[in-house]
C-alpha cells in the first residue's frame, strides 16, 4: 500500500508532468505559428515524453494500491519574445522539474519508502537528460544568434529528432 504523503506527492508530480506536456504544446504551438516547422516538431515530442512522465506515476500510484486525483492544469504561455527566449524557459523548467523530483526522493527516504525511491531513480537519470537536451539548444541558440540562415539550419536538425 502506498504512503498517504507519497501518494499525495506523487499526484501533484502528475500534475506538474501534465502541465509540462502542455507548455511543451504551447511551444509547439507558437514555433509553427512563426513557421518554424522542425522547432515545433522537436517539442511535439517534448510534449509526447511528458505524457509518458505523467502516466508512468500514474501506473505506479495504482500499482502500489493508491488513488490518483487529478487537478486542473494551468494555462501554459503562448507567446516568447524569441527562439532563445522560449528555449530558455525551456530549461528554467526543466530545472524546476529536476527539484520536484529530487524533493520526490527525499520524502520516499524520509517515509523509509524504498520502492517509491527505486521507482523515482528513472526520472532523476531522465531529468539529467532533459535538462542537457535543452540546454544543448539554448547554447546552440546563442552561438547562432539573429542569422536567419543558422535558425533554418537547426529548424531542419530539430525536424529529424525522433521521438
Amino acid at each position: 500500500m502506498i504512503n498517504s504523503k507519497v501518494e499525495k506527492a506523487i499526484n501533484e508530480q502528475i500534475n506538474a508532468e501534465l502541465y509540462s506536456s502542455y507548455l511543451y504544446l504551447s511551444m509547439a504551438a507558437y514555433f509553427e505559428s512563426i513557421n518554424l516547422g522542425g522547432f515545433a516538431h522537436w517539442m511535439h515530442i517534448q510534449a509526447q515524453e511528458e505524457t509518458k512522465h505523467a502516466m508512468k506515476f500514474y501506473g505506479y500510484v495504482f500499482e502500489k494500491g493508491g488513488k490518483v486525483t487529478l487537478k486542473g492544469i494551468d494555462g501554459p504561455p503562448t507567446e516568447w519574445k524569441s527562439l532563445l527566449d522560449a528555449f530558455e524557459n525551456a530549461y528554467k523548467h526543466e530545472v524546476k522539474v529536476s527539484g520536484l523530483i529530487n524533493s520526490l526522493v527525499e520524502l520516499a527516504r524520509s517515509e523509509k519508502d524504498i520502492a517509491t525511491e527505486n521507482f523515482l531513480m528513472y526520472f532523476v537519470a531522465e531529468q539529467v537528460e532533459e535538462e542537457a537536451s535543452a540546454d544543448h539548444i539554448v547554447q546552440r541558440l546563442r552561438l547562432i544568434k539573429d542569422s536567419n540562415q543558422g535558425i533554418f539550419m537547426l529548424d531542419r536538425e530539430m525536424g529529424q529528432r525522433e521521438g
